[in-house]
């Protein structure tokens, strides 16, 4: 189950190291660089509940299972695509194996330990095999590219589909379906269309500029695709997302944070994963050495943050934690085309360290908001909410840097903006916790 979650968020970094090579081989302009990216959170976000939901029907091994295939099949012609278009439907495919194996992966793990101590030691290695893969991700794309290219970073998901797929038919056993849980089908069709029309319009947004007719129309039509969403899910008897749990103040502010704080943390990997190759004119692999402190300062801080949140509460960590992200972007906002590395290095650490701070805490403090039996379903809600954010960063601040001059100035943007939406972020934290208090 670990290896299942840790695939997917090895994809979710270790692309960004190779955006550059890919558009160099396929002559891509920024917006399409962005979709390679962009196509696999949008899948992923979007259809992460209905996954979940779908394994609680009819079995989460079988889902399981078909999933880890399907990512691995998508990972295969990954590799092997011949245009640009093709990767990107790839991409997208393989997102969709994403959501599968996130929910379904926990709801396994949930059925396999009777005992909760044990479970609650199954879950954190099941977390901490994803946070080592998430930290590998850009030295290891780093060091594929430059020995094999791009192409490599893809193959490497063959022999640990295969592994995973092998593992889970030995040891997995099955859990029981409940034929009473439903799919929404049209809350889930809205959810890609809602999603998929606000990522275009932002990444047109950086071509034709953000007050084009295209790109007003394509955000007012994604605001009323969300509209019909909410609309529907309001009266469906098996909701994609529960509305009602967002009544509780602590689930709303944490999926608020999830999406704000994302768009800050991911939105960068992108925006900085150019800037080195494109500023500093650095290779792959000195890129994805340069994002190892960032994300082995993440590794380190999730490891400790359980005893230390355990002591203070999960409430005073998500805002500590984002308030030191928030203090890394403020660092280098002067940030230029000839900036030290150096200079660099210690705001790295600091968002890193701040995100592996504040996410198991926010997790925790979720997850502690609804009752046991809904457990699954909100720690969808917040990866789905997380993958939003990381779908508008990537669109919103790719945008910002779409053309050659606008690198140095469009991070410099992107930066302020990720300063202001964690500043926000703390804000909301900050009056739930007073709230709670006076309450």
């Amino acid at each position: 189950m670990s290896l299942g979650y840790g695939v997917v968020q090895l994809d979710v970094t270790i692309v960004n190291v190779a955006v550059n090579a890919i558009g160099s081989a396929f002559h891509g302009n920024m917006a399409a660089l962005q979709w390679v990216v962009s196509s696999y959170t949008i899948t992923f976000a979007a259809f992460i509940l209905s996954a979940g939901a779908l394994g609680d029907r009819i079995g989460a091994k079988r889902v399981f299972v078909a999933g880890f295939a399907l990512f691995t099949v998508a990972s295969l012609v990954c590799a092997a695509a011949p245009t640009l278009p093709i990767l990107i439907i790839a991409r997208a495919v393989q997102g969709a194996g994403a959501a599968v194996l996130v929910p379904n992966s926990l709801a396994l793990l949930n059925h396999a330990y009777e005992d909760s101590k044990e479970r609650a030691r199954a879950v954190a290695f099941w977390a901490s095999g994803a946070s080592f893969t998430l930290t590998l991700g850009p030295l290891v794309g780093g060091v594929l590219i430059k020995m094999f290219g791009w192409r490599s970073i893809f193959l490497v998901n063959l022999p640990l589909g295969l592994l995973g797929l092998w593992l889970t038919m030995r040891y997995a056993k099955e859990t029981p379906g409940n034929a009473v849980r439903r799919i929404d089908l049209p809350g889930q069709i809205t959810a890609v269309l809602a999603l998929g029309v606000l990522a275009w319009s932002l990444i047109r947004g950086g071509e034709v500029g953000w007050t084009h007719p295209q790109v007003l129309l394509g955000i007012s039509l994604a605001i009323v695709m969300a509209a019909v969403f909410i609309g529907i899910d309001h009266y469906s008897d098996h909701p994609m997302l529960p509305l009602g749990m967002f009544k509780n103040r602590t689930f709303r502010a944490s999926t608020i944070t999830g999406v704000l704080v994302n768009i800050a943390f991911y939105g960068l990997i992108f925006v900085f994963s150019l800037y080195f190759q494109r500023a500093h004119q650095l290779s792959p692999l000195w890129t994805g050495m340069a994002f190892v402190p960032m994300t082995g300062a993440c590794f380190i801080a999730n490891l400790n943050i359980g005893r230390i949140s355990a002591r203070f509460g999960d409430r005073k960590c998500i805002v500590a934690g984002t308030a030191i992200i928030l203090v890394g972007c403020l660092a280098i906002l002067g940030i230029g085309a000839d900036t030290n590395y150096g200079w660099l290095l210690p705001s790295f650490i600091l968002m890193g360290g701040g995100l592996g701070t504040m996410v198991p805490p926010l997790t925790h403090a979720l997850l502690s908001s609804v009752d046991k039996a809904r457990s699954g379903i909100a720690s969808g809600v917040l990866t789905a909410s997380r993958q939003t954010g990381s779908v508008l960063g990537v669109s919103l601040f790719g945008s910002l840097i779409a053309t050659a001059p606008m690198i140095v100035h469009g991070t410099r943007i992107s930066l302020a903006i990720s300063a202001g939406v964690l500043l926000a972020s703390c804000i909301i934290e900050l009056i739930g916790m007073a709230t709670e208090k006076n309450e």
